[in-house]
Protein backbone atom coordinates (compact mmCIF):
# COMPACT_ATOMS: atom_id res chain seq x y z
CA UNK A 1 0.00 0.00 0.00
CA UNK A 2 1.39 3.39 -0.98
CA UNK A 3 1.93 6.06 1.63
CA UNK A 4 -0.25 9.15 1.51
CA UNK A 5 1.09 12.66 1.82
CA UNK A 6 -0.21 15.01 4.48
CA UNK A 7 -2.08 16.97 1.79
CA UNK A 8 -3.73 13.78 0.49
CA UNK A 9 -4.78 12.84 4.03
CA UNK A 10 -6.27 16.30 4.61
CA UNK A 11 -8.17 16.14 1.31
CA UNK A 12 -9.51 12.70 2.22
CA UNK A 13 -10.56 13.95 5.66
CA UNK A 14 -12.35 16.96 4.17
CA UNK A 15 -14.23 14.86 1.62
CA UNK A 16 -15.34 12.40 4.31
CA UNK A 17 -16.49 15.26 6.56
CA UNK A 18 -18.59 16.64 3.70
CA UNK A 19 -20.14 13.19 3.15
CA UNK A 20 -20.97 12.86 6.85
CA UNK A 21 -22.65 16.28 6.91
CA UNK A 22 -25.11 15.06 4.27
CA UNK A 23 -26.26 12.37 6.68
CA UNK A 24 -26.68 14.71 9.67
CA UNK A 25 -30.36 15.59 10.24
CA UNK A 26 -29.66 18.56 12.55
CA UNK A 27 -30.68 21.86 11.00
CA UNK A 28 -32.21 20.25 7.90
CA UNK A 29 -35.90 20.45 7.11
CA UNK A 30 -36.15 17.55 4.65
CA UNK A 31 -35.22 13.90 5.13
CA UNK A 32 -34.64 11.20 2.54
CA UNK A 33 -34.52 7.76 4.18
CA UNK A 34 -33.39 4.87 1.99
CA UNK A 35 -34.41 1.32 2.95
CA UNK A 36 -31.16 -0.61 3.20
CA UNK A 37 -32.34 -3.96 4.52
CA UNK A 38 -30.97 -7.01 2.72
CA UNK A 39 -33.89 -6.98 0.28
CA UNK A 40 -33.30 -3.29 -0.49
CA UNK A 41 -29.58 -3.73 -0.99
CA UNK A 42 -30.19 -6.71 -3.29
CA UNK A 43 -32.65 -4.61 -5.31
CA UNK A 44 -30.17 -1.72 -5.77
CA UNK A 45 -30.66 0.58 -2.77
CA UNK A 46 -26.96 1.57 -2.67
CA UNK A 47 -27.19 2.90 -6.23
CA UNK A 48 -30.33 4.80 -5.22
CA UNK A 49 -28.66 6.32 -2.15
CA UNK A 50 -25.70 7.42 -4.28
CA UNK A 51 -28.07 8.90 -6.90
CA UNK A 52 -29.80 11.02 -4.23
CA UNK A 53 -26.46 12.32 -2.97
CA UNK A 54 -25.25 13.09 -6.50
CA UNK A 55 -28.46 14.86 -7.55
CA UNK A 56 -28.59 16.94 -4.37
CA UNK A 57 -24.96 17.95 -4.98
CA UNK A 58 -25.67 18.84 -8.62
CA UNK A 59 -28.53 21.11 -7.55
CA UNK A 60 -26.55 22.44 -4.56
CA UNK A 61 -29.30 21.54 -2.12
CA UNK A 62 -28.01 21.55 1.44
CA UNK A 63 -31.17 21.41 3.57
CA UNK A 64 -31.74 17.67 2.92
CA UNK A 65 -30.35 14.79 4.94
CA UNK A 66 -29.90 11.41 3.29
CA UNK A 67 -29.91 8.53 5.75
CA UNK A 68 -30.63 4.84 5.70
CA UNK A 69 -32.84 2.47 7.64
CA UNK A 70 -33.59 -1.24 7.67
CA UNK A 71 -36.46 -2.93 5.91
CA UNK A 72 -39.62 -0.82 5.54
CA UNK A 73 -41.82 -3.89 5.05
CA UNK A 74 -42.48 -3.26 1.37
CA UNK A 75 -40.09 -5.84 -0.02
CA UNK A 76 -42.13 -6.34 -3.18
CA UNK A 77 -41.39 -2.75 -4.32
CA UNK A 78 -37.73 -2.41 -3.27
CA UNK A 79 -35.76 -0.21 -3.33
CA UNK A 80 -37.94 1.96 -1.08
CA UNK A 81 -37.38 5.54 0.00
CA UNK A 82 -39.25 7.63 2.57
CA UNK A 83 -39.32 11.38 2.00
CA UNK A 84 -40.32 13.79 4.76
CA UNK A 85 -40.50 17.40 3.55
CA UNK A 86 -42.21 20.47 5.02
CA UNK A 87 -45.62 21.24 3.51
CA UNK A 88 -45.83 17.78 1.93
CA UNK A 89 -47.22 14.48 3.17
CA UNK A 90 -44.61 11.99 4.31
CA UNK A 91 -44.57 9.24 1.69
CA UNK A 92 -42.79 6.03 0.88
CA UNK A 93 -41.73 5.65 -2.72
CA UNK A 94 -41.15 2.19 -4.18
CA UNK A 95 -39.43 0.74 -7.23
CA UNK A 96 -36.90 3.57 -7.01
CA UNK A 97 -33.88 3.54 -9.30
CA UNK A 98 -31.34 6.27 -10.04
CA UNK A 99 -33.69 8.00 -12.50
CA UNK A 100 -36.59 7.98 -10.06
CA UNK A 101 -34.28 9.30 -7.32
CA UNK A 102 -33.45 12.25 -9.57
CA UNK A 103 -37.16 12.77 -10.27
CA UNK A 104 -37.96 12.72 -6.52
CA UNK A 105 -35.34 15.39 -5.87
CA UNK A 106 -36.46 17.59 -8.75
CA UNK A 107 -40.24 17.12 -8.42
CA UNK A 108 -40.92 16.37 -4.76
CA UNK A 109 -38.10 18.14 -2.93
CA UNK A 110 -37.51 21.10 -5.24
CA UNK A 111 -41.04 21.69 -6.59
CA UNK A 112 -43.42 20.21 -4.00
CA UNK A 113 -44.99 17.72 -6.40
CA UNK A 114 -45.41 14.02 -5.58
CA UNK A 115 -44.00 11.45 -7.98
CA UNK A 116 -47.39 9.70 -7.96
CA UNK A 117 -46.56 6.61 -9.99
CA UNK A 118 -43.99 5.56 -7.35
CA UNK A 119 -45.95 6.35 -4.14
CA UNK A 120 -46.61 3.04 -2.40
CA UNK A 121 -47.42 3.91 1.20
CA UNK A 122 -48.00 6.61 3.73
CA UNK A 123 -46.27 6.03 7.07
CA UNK A 124 -48.62 5.21 9.93
CA UNK A 125 -47.93 8.58 11.58
CA UNK A 126 -49.75 10.14 8.63
CA UNK A 127 -52.73 7.83 9.02
CA UNK A 128 -53.16 7.88 12.79
CA UNK A 129 -54.43 11.07 14.39
CA UNK A 130 -54.28 11.89 18.11
CA UNK A 131 -52.16 8.87 18.91
CA UNK A 132 -54.62 6.47 17.26
CA UNK A 133 -57.64 7.52 19.35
Amino acid sequence: MAKMTLEELRALRDSKKAEMLKRDINGKDTQVIVGMGTCGIAAGAKVVLDAFLKTLDEHRIGNVSVTQTGCMGLCYVEPTVEVIAPGMPAVIYGKVDAGVARQIVEDHIMNGKLVSDHVFDHPSTDILKDGGK
